[in-house]
Parts: structure tokens; sequence; C-alpha cells
């Protein structure tokens, strides 16, 4: 089966990003009330086959030719003190502060391991008090408009970190997603980016005579009705299309966000109402079982089987999967999402704190894990890069992935980040997610009209979340 795909219906709807949601309340871009572990593992959890999926060493000469937009690091034993970074995983940050003290000896960095949730609450804690906060923390994407408000994080765009020199070096996306409500200012400095990712079983697919190559399917898939010709394959055979029944609506909305800039309804358009249409059409077929592939009392035994063919995750899924199916090695394969949908599905960035004494010194150690040293480090870690000069480097493109049947997974993933949109995140749209779960799962459930789902969806945002709005405009000094 080859690639058919139609130009036109759903290809103006995919322009829009982020946010990987379902309503198991997994999402990649958690919403503030949820902590999902799916980010953590998005960012920094440490790989059990860090040697299997990257060749590490040093730079090739090759490399070195492709210039970088980070400046090489150069030996400074006059630069002394100390700073603090705060982190959920220390693994690929360890590693990494041997190679920056040898160029930075008199630097030294205390690396903090706090959990997920109760980092990003310490952060807030701290900063709202004036005290305690660590010179650099990373932050993740879902978590970071916490801190958006009270005028707390150094803007980078500003001396002496004058990070606009490196706007072009990477998307919109990810570049706008770390800025303040009216995109003045940068409040965290881009890292990696996690893009959706379909992972499927090619041997299956083959063995079902569907399209295995993975460049083939993601481009066929992309046509709605492709899209419903593997999913009715799969389901006829007894094979599952993903883990969840609402899905593509999902990753469409994660696509687009929830406020403009303005703090405007923006998930009320025919394109996600086109896609709530395939949602609904697909749910009558059962394509899910709507449990996580790594649920053991539920998904896992289906994996097992053979029976979850395929999967949406982030572009670290292919680490977590190899962790608990080591034994199906070789035949699992990645490929762009279906319907042409891309999303953002988690990412980090670095914050600067105002009140940290030491700002010099940390944005030395926020370049530093921008270089080449950092990312081949990183990436042993599934985390995408999130600038062009570091996915043009050799040691990216080149990657293969010994589980994904050998395949250049680094490359592919940042195919796939090159086309997210950019959107906004809000403090907002951790209130808004149960009040769109709620009427798309009535929707689904009852088959009403997509169009009329949303325009009662936005009514209902309005009505619930308008003193919300109003108080968050007034603390942010918007009109």
């Amino acid at each position: 089966m080859r690639k058919a795909w139609l130009k036109g219906v759903l290809l103006m709807f995919i322009a829009v990003f982020i946010l990987s949601a379902c309503s198991s309340g997994v999402s990649s871009n958690p919403p503030a009330a949820q902590s999902s572990t799916q980010e953590k593992g998005d960012d920094a959890a440490a790989s059990n086959n860090e040697d299997k999926e990257t060749s590490g060493g040093e730079a090739s000469a090759e490399d070195a030719e492709q210039a970088s937009a980070f400046p090489e690091p150069v030996v400074d034993e006059s630069l002394k003190g100390e700073i603090t970074f705060w982190t959920w995983t220390k693994a690929p940050y360890d590693a990494l502060l041997k190679d920056f003290n040898k160029f930075y000896p008199n630097i030294k960095v205390k690396i903090t391991e706090i959990d997920f949730g109760g980092l990003h609450d310490k952060l807030q804690t701290t900063l709202a008090a004036g005290k305690g906060a660590p010179d650099v923390s990373q932050v993740e994407q879902g978590q970071f408009p916490r801190y958006l408000a009270g005028d707390v994080l150094e803007d980078l765009l500003q001396a002496p970190y004058n990070a606009s020199v490196f706007k072009d070096d990477t998307t919109e996306y990810n570049w706008v997603r770390w800025m303040n409500m009216d995109n003045s200012k940068l409040l965290a400095f881009p890292w990696d980016v996690t893009p959706g990712v379909a992972y499927y079983r090619a041997d299956i697919f083959e063995e079902l005579g569907l399209e295995s190559d993975p460049e083939l399917l993601g481009e066929y898939m992309a046509d709605p009705e492709n899209w419903m010709t593997v999913v009715e394959t799969l389901t006829a055979n007894g094979k599952y299309a993903m883990e969840w029944r609402d899905g593509p609506v999902h990753w469409a909305g994660d696509a687009v966000g929830y406020f403009d800039t303005d703090l405007n309804w923006v998930r009320n358009t025919d394109e996600l109402a086109k896609v709530l249409d395939v949602t609904k059409r697909q749910n009558q077929m059962k394509v899910a079982p709507h449990m996580g592939m790594f649920d053991a009392k539920g998904g896992k035994p289906l994996v097992t089987s053979g029976k979850q063919a395929m999967v949406m995750l982030g572009s670290w899924g292919a680490r977590d999967i190899e962790s608990n199916f080591p034994d199906q090695k070789g035949k699992w394969r990645a490929t762009a999402p279906p319907l042409g949908i891309s999303w953002g599905s988690g990412g980090s960035g670095f914050v600067i704190p105002k009140q940290g004494k030491n700002k010099d010194l940390a944005w030395k150690w926020v370049e530093f894990m921008h270089t080449d040293y950092a990312w081949q480090q990183f990436i042993k870690h599934s985390i995408q890069p999130g600038w062009n000069s570091i996915n043009a480097k050799e040691y990216i493109k080149e990657h293969t992935n010994a589980y994904l049947g050998g395949q250049k997974d680094l490359e592919m993933y940042n195919k796939i980040a090159e086309s997210i949109q950019p959107r906004k995140l809000t403090a907002l749209d951790g209130k808004a997610w149960p009040i769109w779960l709620e009427h798309i799962l009535k929707a689904i459930d009852k088959n009403i009209d997509a169009k009329t789902t949303l325009n009662n969806i936005e009514d209902d945002i309005n009505r619930k979340l308008k003193p919300d709005i109003d108080k968050l405009k007034k603390e942010l000094n918007m009109k």
C-alpha cells in the first residue's frame, strides 16, 4: 500500500500543536492540576539501553564543519563561584558536569534532584517568596505558565544573556512557548522538543498487507480515508490502532492550544470539527482498548500478545517500549502521526530566577547544556535536540536505533518536530482540560454533532472560566 495523500481537507488543521492529552488524564503537557509521569520520561529519565542507542564519542571532523549557534567552550579559570541547579532527573547532568568542569574548573554546580511535581511546587513557592530559589532550574512546558506572573524570572533577551542571537537556530514553536503572554520576553531558554510520534509493529502491518515503511506509512496516513483504512484493517484482525479511543481530537486540540495571547478560546474551528468527526467514526469500530500500553494489568498483555499494533507517544517512546518489551526488538518502527497532525508532546527549558546571585555563572551552565559535549550525553536518554545546528550534526542525522530495526530515529523525530506550529501555554489550560474532555466524550458516546459540540465547549469555557480569565488578565497586566 503506497502513499495516497490528499493535500486539502485536513492539512489546514494540522499546522497547530502541543499537549498530547487523552481522556485517561495522562498528558505530555499536563494541565497544572496534573502531574504526568509521562513527562518525566520525556526529558530526562535514564535509558536502560543507552549504549545500544548511540555511538557517543567525540564530535567528528565532519561535525566540526557544521557551525553551531552555541559558542565552543574555552578554558576559563577566572570564573569562580557556586550555583545550584534543580532538575527531576540527575543522570544526564552528572555526566555532563565532568565535561563542564574541564572548561570551568572553578565553577561548582550543585545539582539537586527533586521529584517532578515537587520541583515545580517548590520553585513556584520560592519564586513567590523572593528567596530560596536555585540559580538555574529545569522546567517542563506544561508547568511553565506557573511562573509567568510576578516578574520573577530573568528576561533572557536582555544582557548579559542576549539570547535573541539563538532565535533563528530553532523553530518558532520551540521559541514562543517559553515567552511571556505578549511574546515580549523570553523567560526560559529552549532545550529539547518532544514531538508526538506513531509507533507501530512493522511486522504486523506487513503481515496484514498495510504499508510498513515508516516514511511511506506516515505520508499515507496523513489522508483521513487512508487512516480509516488502517484502522479498519487492524480492527478487522483483532488489533488496536491506538491506546485511547478519543485520541485524534486531543492531538489536534493540543496542536492548537487552549487560548491565544489575549486569552481567547481557540478550540472552535472547522478543522477541529472535522477531526472530531473522524474520532467519532473510528470509535464505532472499537479502535482502542482505552488503557495505557504500560499498564501491567491492562495494556501490557495487549502489547505482549501483539493486539496493540500502534500507539502514539512522545519521541521518548521507543526507549520505554524497549524497556517494557525487550523481546520485541526489531519489530517496532516510528513514523509521523496519523491525519498529518503535528503536536508537541512535552519538552523542557531552563529558567534563571531574578533572585539568583551568580547569573553570569548560571548562564555559562545553560549555554554549556547546548554544546556537542552535552548533546552526545543527552541523546543517550532519548532527549531530542530542539536546535537546528545540533540536528545538522552527523551524530544526530546518522543515529540509529537497533530496537526500531536500525531506523534513523532522531532524524525522523526532527522532521516531525519541524512541522509543529506555535501555540500559547497559559495558566488556565489545566482548568480548561476537564471541560473540554467532558464534552468530547459526550459527543463520542452520544453522537452529538461536532460543530455543536465545539460551540457548547466554548460557551461553557466562557461561562465557567470568566472569573479566572479576568483574574489572570489582571495579574499579567493585560487589558
